[in-house]
C-alpha cells in the first residue's frame, strides 16, 4: 500500500511534521516512479495514519504491522551524555580520590568517609578533613562539596576554602577585630568564590564546613549540602538548604531582577539552577551568591556525633532516620563498629531508593572535641 501527499497548494496538505520520522530522510522521501507531467508529487513509503490512501499498482498490498513498511512515529532523539567532567579534572582534591572511581572511602581520627558516584561518568563530589588543626588536638576542619556542571569548582573550593576560612579566623582574633567568627567565614568563603571565578571555568559547587575550635562547632554551608547533629539521638539540622523554592531566596533573587521558574517539578533560577547559592557558576552570579549561613554551637556531652553530606544522602534519607542509623553502629551498640560502615551504610541506603545522584556522607565524633 502507498500513499500521494499534494504540495503545499492543494487542499489535502498537511504539516510538514508528518513527513518526520526517525529513519534518514533520503529513505523516506522518494519521488514516484513515474511522475505525471500535470502533477508535482511525493511518495512516502507509507501513509500517516491520519491520511487516506489511495490504491496503486506499482507496490503490493501489505498489513500494516511489517515492520518494514510500519509507519515510524516521531520520537525524541536519544540523549545525549556529554561528559563534562572528563576534562573538567585537574590534580586530585584529597590524596586518596581518583579522576574515575565509582567509590571513594577515607579514615581517619575520630572521622570516617565514603562518597559513591551517580549516573554520571565521573564522581563530581570533593572532600575536605583536617585533624589536629595548626597542631592542636580540639581544633578540626571538615567539608563536604557537591560539584555540578563538572568538578572544577568543587575541587576549588576543597583545596582552599579551609585556608581562606582559617585566615580570617586568625586575623580576626587579634585586638583589633571584634572576634566576629561568622563574619570570618563568611569573608572565606567569598574570597574562594572571587578567587574561583577568576580561573575563568565553568562549573560551581555546594558546600558545607564544620569548623571545631574551642570547643565551639561552626557549621556553615551554601547550596544543597547539609549538616546534621546528634543530641543524645535526636536529629538537629544546622544548615538549612539554599534552593529557589525557599522563599526568602526566591524574593532575593527577584530583588536583584533575576526570575525562579518550576521546570518538571524542580524550582530553578532562571530556568537552570536548582540551587540559590554557590561556589561558582559565573553565568549566574548575579543570583547565586556564595554568601554562607553559619550556625555556631557550644559542643555538650550530648553532642555524640556530626553528619556531613550532600543532597544525594537528604533527598531520599532524613536526618533522624540517618542519626539512627549511625548510632546503631558506633553509640547504642555492646560493640561499636567502624564508623565507614555507618557511612556506606547510609549511602546504600540512598541508592537502593533510588538516587542518582553522587552520595558522599562524612561522620564525625564530637566527643574528643569537648
Amino acid at each position: 500500500m502507498s500513499c500521494s501527499i499534494a504540495v503545499p497548494n492543494s487542499p489535502a496538505f498537511s504539516s510538514p511534521s508528518s513527513l518526520f520520522c526517525n529513519s534518514a530522510m533520503n529513505s523516506v522521501i522518494s519521488p514516484p516512479p513515474s511522475p505525471s507531467p500535470s502533477s508535482s508529487r511525493f511518495r512516502l513509503l507509507k501513509p500517516p495514519i491520519a491520511l487516506p490512501t489511495l490504491p496503486s499498482p506499482s507496490a503490493p498490498s501489505s498489513s500494516c504491522s511489517s515492520p518494514t513498511n510500519s509507519l515510524l512515529k516521531r520520537k525524541r532523539p536519544t540523549r545525549l551524555d556529554i561528559p563534562v567532567a572528563s576534562f573538567a579534572f585537574g590534580a586530585p582534591a584529597t590524596p586518596s580520590t581518583a579522576v574515575v572511581r565509582d567509590f571513594l572511602e577515607a579514615e581517619g581520627d575520630g572521622f570516617s568517609l565514603y562518597c559513591k558516584r551517580g549516573r554520571r561518568e565521573f564522581m563530581e563530589d570533593r572532600y575536605s578533613a583536617t585533624v589536629n588543626l595548626q597542631g592542636k588536638k580540639k581544633q578540626a576542619f571538615f567539608g563536604i562539596f557537591d560539584g555540578h556542571g563538572g568538578a572544577k569548582a568543587a575541587e576549588f573550593a576543597a583545596l582552599n576554602l579551609e585556608k581562606n576560612v582559617l585566615k580570617e579566623v586568625i586575623m580576626r582574633s587579634d585586638k583589633e577585630y571584634d572576634g566576629d567568627i561568622e563574619e570570618a567565614v563568611k569573608h572565606g568563603y567569598l574570597t574562594t568564590d572571587s578567587e574561583f571565578l577568576k580561573e575563568d571555568v565553568q562549573g560551581g559547587s555546594c558546600c558545607v564546613t564544620a569548623l571545631i575550635r574551642d570547643g565551639n562547632l561552626i557549621v556553615s554551608n551554601v547550596g544543597d549540602c547539609r549538616a546534621v547533629v546528634s543530641r543524645g539521638g535526636k536529629a538537629e539540622a544546622l544548615t538549612s538548604d539554599h534552593r529557589p523554592s525557599r522563599e526568602d531566596e526566591r524574593d532575593r533573587i527577584e530583588a536583584l531582577g533575576g526570575y525562579v521558574d518550576l521546570c518538571h517539578g524542580v524550582w530553578r533560577i532562571q530556568g537552570s539552577l536548582a540551587v540559590s547559592r554557590g561556589i561558582g557558576d559565573k553565568h549566574l552570579k548575579q543570583w547565586v551568591t556564595a554568601e554562607p549561613e553559619t550556625k555556631i554551637l557550644k559542643i555538650e556531652a550530648e553532642h555524640d556525633l556530626l553528619i556531613l553530606a550532600s543532597d544525594g544522602l537528604w533527598d531520599k534519607v532524613s536526618n533522624q532516620e540517618a542519626v539512627d542509623i549511625v548510632r546503631s553502629f558506633c553509640v547504642e551498640s555492646d560493640k561499636p563498629q567502624p564508623l565507614l560502615l555507618a557511612c556506606k551504610k547510609l549511602v546504600d541506603l540512598s541508592a537502593s531508593r533510588g538516587s542518582f545522584d553522587d552520595i558522599s556522607v562524612m561522620v564525625i565524633k564530637l566527643d574528643q572535641y569537648i
